[in-house]
């Protein structure tokens, strides 16, 4: 089944998020029916919400230099603030090359995390 198959939040959102994945040069795939995800090593890097908003897991540095250059701010799921992760503006969704860049670098960085233990 593939990702986002069972979304239910704004479908011009999910082909963004989808065409942004696909341009990347990552190699990733969206993952997750209902939440559309993709990750690496067993680490969520990215993820569209219900409100069809991307968020982006960047290291510190990325972080500041992304906020400096786009609207951005701290992602808040659950009233928690997700470390790591700055919400991507819409503008921003809509510029797939722009925005496949920042999804490599992020695909990058997060490659150089240790892997997750898996549950099994």
């Amino acid at each position: 089944m593939p990702g986002g198959s069972k979304y239910e939040g704004p479908p011009a959102a999910l082909e963004a998020y989808t065409s942004v994945v696909e341009e990347s040069r990552s190699g990733a795939e969206v993952k997750g029916a209902k939440n559309p995800y993709t990750s690496r090593n067993g680490h969520m890097f990215s993820f569209l919400d219900k409100d069809g908003t991307m968020a982006l897991r960047l290291s510190d540095e990325m972080t500041d230099e992304f906020r400096s250059n786009y609207e951005s701010g701290d992602v808040i799921q659950y009233g928690a603030t997700m470390r790591g992760y700055s919400s991507v503006p819409g503008d921003l969704l809509a510029d797939v090359d722009t925005l496949a860049e920042w999804f490599d670098r992020s695909f990058d960085w997060i490659g150089t995390l240790p892997p997750k233990p898996t549950k099994k």
